[in-house]
Parts: structure tokens; C-alpha cells; sequence
């Protein structure tokens, strides 16, 4: 299962909210390259990077950061937040984006969403499915539609989605576990590349979404709030 660290960028800095609430925003670190530094020199391999000003504008905003960071380290960067134009999309892969993840757009523009997997391929676009009480939410988490997950999920696979990024977002920053019943009902309901979001909290959680067959695990308050160290995240990458 990969493990995946997650920078989340307002204004230039490395934060992380609550719940996608803007108002909990606390900040880490002015300067998300060399935190992502940090990242690769404890061998960490992927990086899950988040625009939140562009989730919030519905544009890439902060791509600058995206770039400095694919040339300053060797990460597999994935990028998400804002990306609701094939310009957005042109402007993260040319600013060195390994895999661009896609949630706004698949709820409200489903013609436009699978144009992108066609033309850029699914192993370059994850679909975003993240939910609140069990429907997408969209938006940088501010709109909440009627979409039911499981559905959302199922729907996208059957034409060509491989690798999806589900979070609960009651369970984002909360630090109080993850939605493993709802991984493992996906899990059980296709066949995607499930990368597991939001609530990690202890290794016992990562050890519990690689038992129940998750591709990935993106981690980001337990690692800024060192409940989880990056030695014991480097370990079981080894292991």
C-alpha cells in the first residue's frame, strides 16, 4: 500500500483545516518545499499536494508551489484543488504533476470529466469522491450534492476510472480514525485503486486499510501533529 503525505497549500504556506472548514486553517510550515525535502529524505516516494485557494476559486492558484517542489525533489506528485479547466489541467502537468485528481468537475460536468480520462488517461486522472453523510461534495467541500458515493464510484469505473481518492469529510483533521467501513463497501462494491483519505490517526489505522485492501493512504494532521513519526511511516514502506 503506498503512503502518501499530503501538503495542503493556502497562500504559499503548508496548512491543514478541519473538516474543510477555511476558518480552522492553521499553518506548519512558510515553506512547503522543504517540508516535502523532509518528506523524501525520511523515503517517502509520494506526495498528495491540495490547492486549497484554488478549491476555493475554482482555478489553479498556487501552481508555482507545484513546480518548485516537482523540481526540487524526486516525490510522485499528485495534484488536486481548483482543477476545473483543461488550461488547469495543461498548467500542473506542465508544472510537473505526475496524476491530477478531479472531484468538482465529475459531479457537476460528467462529459467533461471522461473527455480528460480519454484524452490524458486513468492513470493520470483520479477521480475525487469526497463525501459528506455519504454524498459528494463538491467545490472545496462547500457544496454538498444528492450523489450517493458508492454510485459516484461505481458509475466512473464502468467507464475507464482506475484510481479514486475517497474522504470522508467528517473524519478529515479530526484524527479519530478513518471511514474504513465505507473503504472496505467500496472495496467490496468494484474494482478501483482506492486511495484512503482523512481521520488517520495511528499506524493501527494504516495497518487496517492495507488489511482491507486499500491501494493508498494520504496522511496529513497525524504526521504535522506527530502522532505518527515519518520513521515509523518510512519502516513500513520497507516492510
Amino acid at each position: 500500500m503506498r503512503i502518501i503525505p499530503a501538503i495542503d497549500i493556502i497562500d504559499g504556506k503548508c496548512v491543514r483545516l478541519t473538516k474543510g472548514d477555511y476558518s480552522t486553517k492553521k499553518i506548519y510550515s512558510e515553506d512547503p518545499l522543504s517540508v516535502a525535502k523532509y518528506f523524501e529524505d525520511c523515503g517517502i516516494r509520494y506526495l498528495h499536494l491540495v490547492d486549497l485557494d484554488g478549491a476555493k476559486t475554482h482555478k489553479i492558484v498556487n501552481y508555482k508551489t507545484l513546480e518548485s517542489i516537482c523540481k526540487g525533489t524526486d516525490l510522485i506528485v499528485d495534484f488536486g484543488g481548483g482543477i476545473k479547466s483543461e488550461s488547469d489541467i495543461s498548467i500542473a502537468i506542465n508544472s510537473g504533476a505526475h496524476q491530477i485528481t478531479v472531484g468538482s468537475i465529475a459531479a457537476i460536468n460528467p462529459d467533461v470529466f471522461i473527455t480528460w480520462v480519454s484524452k490524458y488517461g486513468s492513470d493520470r486522472i483520479i477521480l475525487g469522491a469526497d463525501c459528506r453523510n455519504g454524498k459528494i461534495a463538491t467545490s472545496g467541500w462547500i457544496d454538498t450534492t444528492d450523489i450517493d458515493i458508492i454510485d459516484f464510484i461505481t458509475n466512473y469505473e464502468r467507464q475507464g476510472v482506475k484510481y479514486v481518492i475517497c474522504t470522508d469529510i467528517a473524519k478529515d483533521g479530526m484524527l479519530q480514525g478513518t471511514s474504513s467501513d465505507l473503504y472496505e463497501s467500496i472495496i467490496n462494491q468494484s474494482n478501483v485503486k482506492l486511495i484512503a483519505s482523512g481521520g488517520v490517526s495511528t499506524m493501527d489505522d494504516i495497518h487496517k486499510l492495507k488489511g482491507i485492501g486499500c491501494e493508498g493512504v494520504i496522511i496529513g494532521k497525524a504526521i504535522y501533529e506527530n502522532k505518527i513519526s515519518l520513521r515509523q511511516l518510512s519502516t513500513f514502506v520497507l516492510s
